[in-house]
């Protein structure tokens, strides 16, 4: 078998519970029947062109020569590195595969400029511009993020003297404007199904292309993928995806809307991450949804155990689930990458109709995007810091959060607004190459506030986690952590840098956060000299 679920305690008995109904119900073979009405009426026409992913194995077997002829085609061009540009499902995946699979891929999913410099620039290691072919993956082509960093790119390359068209490689959505103007300049385009969802597009073109011409073995990944496609599809008590489906999203009014992600010696590089887009995009709307928590084996809340945190630890064999049953009441999962992806997007997609709530849908995502470009527009004076505490300017969206005068005082004021049933959220809009240790913030904040803590990177986590933000229950408080850097990098044809642009969406989604409907707390820290005042900042969160 090659996927594997055990659950036990609490969850055992509720996903007992569950099963019956959901068996009953047919919705595992009617996912894989394209049924588009397990969603309910209002959410059929969507679902009517969301269901694609079912079939991207045998979709995307022919797409493997064509990858692997190119990838051929530039090593033999002495063109050995690959950077992608992509956003939301358009790089977790990716990032998850060729971790895994321990192939270099540079994956650009930020606008802060000096990361967009470093996966330009390069290094001695990995190579240079020169030995560099940049992957945009888009679905509708019209991302900011990613036209951004193309643009980039292409004045590079021709800055280099290298032409454009033959180190640049298209994944989108066919008949987008990406497909045109790629077309039109020359570019390699692989489109994608259209009836796939950015977060499910794990096994298309968009997971493939850039993984494939890294040097990953990419039919390895299908036939793993495709070796879990019977086991999903039948209405059986053992399918692994229902289990899953009933341990996450079961429960009803006592539901654990919670999901604490704990890698436990397993395989496989960053799956929290990927599942992390793509359960909470998914579910995190109508009020509803299901916050995902990657968390470390000694993370606090494996200590403090919430009651409506649910744990899924994942490790690396099904055998040595016994060496495990210290844990009780947790979710264990084994399996190999593809078909941790297979069994992951049936569980989620299940999850939606057991919350009843559209899975493909993400309708609050784009509040962020009109803020960020109402602000670019606007280009208004960056409003005055509350007060700045050793060169950490703070702003809030509420005069009390500064009443101390001290980060560390407004870090405590924060965590007092957390509720009994609510979460905080880390957001870095930094350059993450340079700040890697910020991740290691959230274990401090964790056990400081004693609830759930999330951490990601902007802008990237607006393309995953921040539909819940807005969408899901309102229950989170927000600290975003900026940077002030002299770093800056024009974007070729825009009015804006990509300094700019980062500062733009940082503030742009803490305006949606702190305004009705939601009115959550929102403390901004910027750090005028970051390598500096992140001790300071670990400090004031202890």
């Amino acid at each position: 078998m090659s996927f594997a679920v055990k659950v036990t305690g609490h969850v055992g008995s509720v996903v007992s519970a569950e099963l019956p109904g959901l068996t009953g119900s047919l919705i595992a073979s009617g996912i894989t029947a394209g049924d588009a009405s397990l969603w309910g009426p209002a959410a059929e026409d969507e679902a009517s062109r969301r269901l694609g992913w079912v079939r991207a194995v045998s979709v995307s077997r022919p797409l493997v020569p064509e990858i692997t002829a190119l990838r051929d085609e530039l090593v033999a061009q002495g063109v050995t590195r690959v950077v992608l540009a992509g956003m939301g499902g358009s790089s977790l995946a990716p990032e998850v595969i060729a971790q895994t699979a321990g192939v270099p891929l540079v994956i650009l999913d930020s606008t802060s400029p000096g990361q967009v410099l470093a996966a330009i620039d390069g290094d001695a290691e990995s190579g240079g511009l020169a030995q560099t072919v940049l992957v945009v993956s888009s679905k509708s082509g019209s991302t900011i993020e990613t036209d951004s960093a193309k643009r980039a790119f292409e004045a590079a390359f021709r800055d280099l003297g290298i032409d454009p068209a033959e180190r640049i490689v298209v994944v989108t959505d066919p008949g987008s404007l990406l497909e045109q103007s790629a077309r039109a300049d020359g570019y390699r385009v692989f489109t994608a199904d259209p009836e796939v969802g950015g977060r499910y597009s794990a096994l298309t073109a968009f997971g493939l292309v850039p993984t494939g011409l890294a040097g990953v073995d990419i039919d390895d990944l299908l036939d793993e993928a495709d070796a879990t496609l019977l086991e999903v599809a039948i209405d059986s008590p053992e399918n692994p995806a229902l289990v899953l489906a009933a341990a996450i999203a079961g429960g009803g009014a006592l539901r654990r809307d919670k999901l604490g992600l704990v890698t436990d010696g397993s395989h496989i590089v960053g799956l929290p991450d990927w599942i992390e887009q793509l359960v909470a995009e998914s579910t995190g709307k109508d009020g509803s949804g299901i916050l995902p928590v990657v968390l470390l084996p000694v993370s606090p809340e494996l200590d403090s155990r919430p009651d409506d945190l649910q744990v899924v630890r994942f490790v690396d064999d099904a055998t040595a689930f016994h060496l495990f049953e210290r844990h009780t009441d947790e979710v264990l999962v084994s399996g190999s990458l593809g078909a941790q992806f297979v069994v992951w997007e049936y569980a989620t997609a299940i999850a939606g109709s057991m919350l009843g709530i559209d899975p493909f849908d993400q309708p609050d995502v784009e509040s962020a995007k009109d803020a960020t470009r109402g602000l670019l527009q606007a280009q208004p004076a960056p409003t005055a810091p509350a007060f700045v505490d050793g060169g950490v300017e703070v702003r809030v969206s509420d005069p009390a959060l500064a009443a101390s005068g001290t980060v560390a005082g407004v870090l405590a004021a924060l965590y007092e607004r957390v509720t009994a049933d609510g979460y905080l959220s880390i957001q870095a809009y930094v350059n993450r190459l340079e700040l890697a240790q910020l991740a290691g913030l959230r274990e401090l904040v964790a056990a400081d506030c004693g609830r759930p803590t999330t951490f990601g990177w902007g802008p990237r986590f607006l393309h995953s986690t921040g539909q819940y933000h807005k969408g899901g229950p309102a229950a989170g408080v927000f600290l975003q952590i900026l940077e002030r850097t002299d770093v800056d990098l024009e974007i070729p044809g825009r009015p804006f840098t990509f300094g700019q642009l980062i500062q733009a969406q940082a503030a742009g989604d803490a305006s949606v956060l702190a305004e009705a409907p939601h009115g959550r707390p929102v403390v901004t820290l910027t750090l005028t000299d970051p390598q500096v005042e992140v001790l300071s900042l670990f400090e004031a969160a202890q």
